[in-house]
């Protein structure tokens, strides 16, 4: 709806109650969601200081391996050093967060407090971007009322801030693209053309090479966009081939960068093999041991250095695959425990314990929320209702065998909020045995 036209309800409240003719008028604006949730990130960020990051380990706080690489990168040495001090050349992170750090380095100073303002200001506009398409998921497969409440609880609720205000990482830009994928996968059965294949395959490039586990959802989208299609009689064939093409078009250079540096194929990181073992090997709990990252442990880090990236990371690998080997039993009951983890908060250790236990009880409840409404939206048939379904099941997956954080959660916060948004509606539909369906809710996933 458009800001300058006035509804005539709006009319009827008077000139008195400005607040209530501005709602009825921004409850559907897409710019005033954005604008206000932008607004709130950043001043959370400037009135709580979360710009101030402690100097202590190579200032490592700021951007963890991509503030290190950024570093590198706006003072010359290129891609490398991921841990602080110079080690060389490495595929540690995908490219895009560490470049986007290393401009705001170079204008802005490096590590100073200028660039964390900076990053965290772009990270709170990602962020507030994110209530667009969790608005048109929202009202494509539920309707317009469940659309308007996900949209601004999304610009107004706290917890959701916290990664685009504190954290300077790719977290609120993973978010953002995966809400912005699905939504392209639900409304392909209504575009014709090449143009929307191209975008596909466009931002799944992007999405490649900011976050790699994002890719778990893509042959998930692709093959939902492709049946859905395809039940309407609409050709994919070649709307496939080109999204392919600009997909590896966005990724090929950045692995040929790696096997020129690195001397070997190395597809967008390669630091898998490590975060394996961070998660399994003696000692192992469900949670990440972080006692043997280079970064904590100067034996490891001397190893790194000795070794190099690769043939470190192929030792870790080793080591992982050898425990798993050796005691798969183990193996799937610590898996077991990471599910559990990751849908139900980590054990936190805080000075007040109540406030941590609190903090997994509600991490937990979204979650049985989420599943709740992904149960209920299957059971009627709600369109996109089983794109969620693979969402939930493609996505995490890679945390169940390697460690969780709650970090790991936000790209598919957006989802989550929204299936939790649709089983309260439907529990205010429970107290109306009379009630309609809402105008404009889809059928039919």
């Amino acid at each position: 709806m458009s800001d300058a036209t006035q509804s005539p309800q709006s009319t009827q409240l008077g000139a008195g109650n400005w607040f209530q003719r501005w709602w009825l008028d921004a409850r559907t604006s897409l710019f005033w969601m954005v604008a206000i949730a932008f607004v709130l990130r950043a001043a959370y960020i400037l009135l709580l200081h979360t710009y101030k990051f402690k100097p202590m380990e190579f200032n490592f706080s700021f951007g963890w391996e991509m503030g290190s690489v950024g570093k590198a990168l706006a003072t010359g040495r290129g891609f490398s050093d991921p841990f602080g001090p110079e080690t060389g050349p490495t595929a540690w992170e995908p490219p895009l967060y560490p470049f986007l750090i290393a401009g705001a380095f170079k204008a802005f100073g490096v590590y100073s407090n200028a660039s964390a303002i900076v990053l965290l200001l772009i990270n709170s506009i990602f962020s507030a971007l994110t209530c667009i398409p969790i608005f048109l998921i929202a009202r494509r497969c539920f309707g317009e009322g469940i659309a308007v409440w996900s949209g601004w609880i999304w610009a107004l609720l706290p917890y959701v801030m916290y990664w685009s205000t504190r954290w300077v990482w790719e977290t609120s830009l993973s978010a953002l693209l995966l809400t912005t994928l699905f939504w392209m996968a639900l409304d392909f059965e209504e575009k014709d053309g090449l143009r929307p294949w191209f975008k596909f395959g466009l931002l799944w490039g992007v999405a490649a090479l900011n976050s790699p586990v994002l890719l778990s959802f893509l042959p998930a989208s692709g093959i939902w966009a492709w049946w859905r299609r395809n039940r309407r009689g609409k050709a994919s064939f070649v709307g496939v081939v080109l999204a392919s093409l600009v997909f590896f078009a966005c990724v090929v250079p950045w692995s040929v960068r790696n096997h020129r540096v690195l001397g070997k194929y190395i597809f967008l990181r390669d630091n898998f093999g490590a975060e394996l073992r961070l998660g399994n090997g003696p000692g192992a709990d469900g949670t990440w041991m972080y006692y043997l990252h280079p970064t904590q442990n100067v034996y490891a880090l001397k190893q790194y250095r000795q070794m190099g990236e690769l043939a470190y990371v192929a030792e870790r690998r080793r080591q992982a695959v050898e425990f798993i080997r050796e005691d798969p039993a183990r193996f799937l009951i610590i898996s077991a425990k990471r599910f559990i983890y990751y849908w139900g908060g980590v054990p936190r250790l805080a000075d007040i314990w109540w406030l941590a236990e609190t903090k997994n009880w509600l991490f937990l409840a979204t979650s049985v929320l989420a599943f709740w409404g992904l149960g209920r939206a299957v059971r009627d048939n709600k369109t996109g209702a089983r794109l969620f379904l693979l969402l939930f099941l493609c996505y995490p997956t890679v945390y169940y065998f390697v460690f969780p954080h709650p970090r790991y959660r936000h790209p598919i916060e957006p989802a989550i909020l929204l299936l939790g948004v649709f089983l309260v509606s439907e529990a205010e539909n429970w107290k109306k045995p009379n009630a309609l369906i809402t105008p404009g809710a889809g059928t039919g996933s």
